[in-house]
């Protein structure tokens, strides 16, 4: 019952490089075989066979808008079928059964998911405070998880989902998708290559301008307490009387969601994790505020993160910044940037666009000189001339390449085929949701918060 092998089966890179640069060449060993044997294994996966006795059986829990997108992806993969979807909204149960097959089982009770021997892995899209409870019940179960980011809704909860994986022996994938992009594989390579120096800062930012992008999601005109669960909702947290905006729009409020940080930083810092190797930062500090929408929302919609990683065996001490806006009115941005002692990359989940300056010789650098003037009694004059040109390159994913989400979906099932691993399991997933979530904990407590990022826990200083 194996997938088609290869690995790294996507389509590779077309580099680009800027008008007048030197070409490929300056830069040695950056495009590899690898890159050159993607075409054929993608050829070979995208035509892969699996009678009705083979498939992988997967659920849908939440399904929501994250969910059914999951799901819409997973059933793409050669040889995943969905015959179960689970929601407390009653709407969303009816939608399941007209999207994807009226033989399909719905119910509003996730137990009665993970009892079915004939699911074999289940997708988590549910309100953050329950992806723990569900995930660890999950693989109680023996069934294989693909959890939506952040993979707790506070770092309290990690050493759970950690050791249930670890006891069941299960895969579980947390649902970062740019964790299996061809743009942070390749910007891992380069940076192991040296394309960039010596890693000293990165800084990512994420904006929003929609109504829907600020979670501002609609509520359904029969939203109510016969068609929501809403005790159950609530069964692990606060009770409160029935509120639609709190179960429809639950990321707005602190009980629920992770705020702009689990929401987005925990995908920067998958990515910058995976590229560099890191466990995470060791100081984390925030601020931020409410701007615009004060709509009774408890998280801020503008927040800047500071982050200090320090040194370890696989990387040198560097500083990350990470933004978030919801109020971006220039259309919004999206992007992972490294900077390095001889040139900076700009990382997307199919592209990286990489920047070097070209060689110079110590006699020309402008510093010494000036530095060598004052000693003559000379007063140095920095003239445009000694400005360095960058050269230019850029790595984007060739045409048919089906995107992060697709990739990350497939090597779940990869893993759960031959019993491979996959790159984002619960300790990486804890991780990357920790300084995300010790970013919170910064804004709301205004406070520099201290982490030991090997033993995962807080340190007070």
């Amino acid at each position: 019952m194996s997938m088609n092998s290869g690995g790294k089966s996507r389509r590779g890179f077309i580099t680009k490089v800027a008008k007048g640069m030197v070409g490929a060449t300056l830069l040695p060993n950056i495009i590899t075989a690898a890159d050159r044997q993607r075409n054929l294994v993608q050829l070979a996966r995208e035509k892969g066979h699996y009678s009705p006795n083979d498939n992988i059986q997967i659920a849908l829990i939440g399904a929501g808008g994250m969910g059914t997108a999951d799901a819409n992806t997973a059933i793409t993969v050669p040889g995943v079928k969905l015959v179960a979807a689970c929601d407390l909204y009653d709407g969303r149960l009816a939608d399941a059964k007209k999207k994807y097959g009226s033989d399909i089982f719905t119910t509003r009770d996730y137990r009665e998911i993970l009892q079915r021997k004939d699911i074999d892995a289940v997708i988590i899209a549910t309100p953050d405070h329950w992806h723990k409870d569900i995930s660890v019940a999950a693989m109680n179960a023996g069934k294989s998880v693909y959890c939506e980011k952040p993979m707790v809704h506070d770092i309290s909860e990690g050493p759970a989902v950690v050791e249930a994986q670890h006891k069941n022996k299960v895969v579980f994938q947390v649902g970062s998708q740019g964790v299996s992009s061809l743009g942070n594989e390749k910007a891992r390579q380069l940076l192991k290559d040296g394309a960039i120096g010596q890693l000293n800062y990165a800084e990512g930012f994420w904006a929003r301008m929609s109504p829907f992008g600020a979670w501002q999601y609609p509520i359904p005109a029969d939203a109510s307490e016969k068609t929501v669960g809403w005790d159950t909702y609530l069964s692990n947290t606060k009770k409160r009387a029935f509120d639609p905006l709190r179960f429809f729009r639950w990321r707005n409020y602190r009980d629920y969601g992770t705020g702009v940080s689990g929401d987005l930083f925990v995908h920067l810092f998958s990515s910058l994790h995976l590229v560099t190797g890191s466990i995470g930062p060791d100081k984390v500090m925030a601020t931020g505020g409410l701007r615009y929408w004060k709509d009774g929302r408890e998280v801020p919609d503008v927040m800047l993160g500071m982050f200090d990683y320090p040194e370890t065996n696989v990387h040198p001490a560097f500083n990350l910044s990470l933004r978030v806006n919801f109020v971006d009115g220039t259309g919004g941005t999206n992007y992972l940037r490294m900077v390095g002692s001889e040139g900076s990359m700009t990382v997307e989940w199919d592209k990286v666009t990489l920047l070097r300056n070209k060689n110079y010789a110590a006699a020309d650098d402008p510093l010494l000189q000036t530095k060598q003037s004052q000693q003559n009694g000379k007063q140095y004059v920095y003239e445009r001339k000694h400005m360095l040109d960058p050269e230019k390159l850029e790595y984007a994913a060739e045409e048919g390449y089906k995107g992060a989400h697709f990739d990350h979906f497939y090597n779940l099932f990869n893993a759960m085929r031959t019993g491979g691993k996959v790159a984002e399991d619960a300790l990486f997933g804890y991780r990357a949701a920790a300084p995300a979530l010790l970013c919170n904990d910064s804004y709301f407590s205004n406070k520099i918060i201290h982490w030991d990022p090997k033993n995962l826990k807080t340190v007070n200083k």
